[in-house]
């Protein structure tokens, strides 16, 4: 198994409840063919663009451990998640 890192910007329009019901729902994915290390959430930060028409974000990120096959479904539920307007999975160096 592989480590990565993933941050995920989240529209800051989406209220707390529904932050931490994505957020169960991304680690319950990486649970269920990986090992989950920690999860940080940073909150509304101001972006260096607009994306999507935000001017800021809610900042979320995921520490696991994974297959590499996991990434694949990973980044397929992101891009179908309406919340989620930017995301990056990255491979850390031992």
């Amino acid at each position: 198994m592989n480590k990565y890192e993933s941050v995920i910007i989240i529209n800051p329009s989406v209220e707390e409840q529904g932050i931490k019901s994505l957020i169960a729902k991304f680690t319950d994915l990486i649970n269920s063919n990986g090992k989950l290390e920690k999860v940080e959430e940073l909150g509304k930060k101001k972006l260096a663009y607009e994306i999507k028409k935000n001017s800021e974000g809610y900042y979320i990120v995921f520490n696991f451990e994974a297959n590499p096959d996991l990434i694949a479904e990973l980044e397929r539920v992101y891009r179908i998640t309406d919340e989620v307007i930017k995301f990056i999975v990255v491979r850390e160096n031992d």
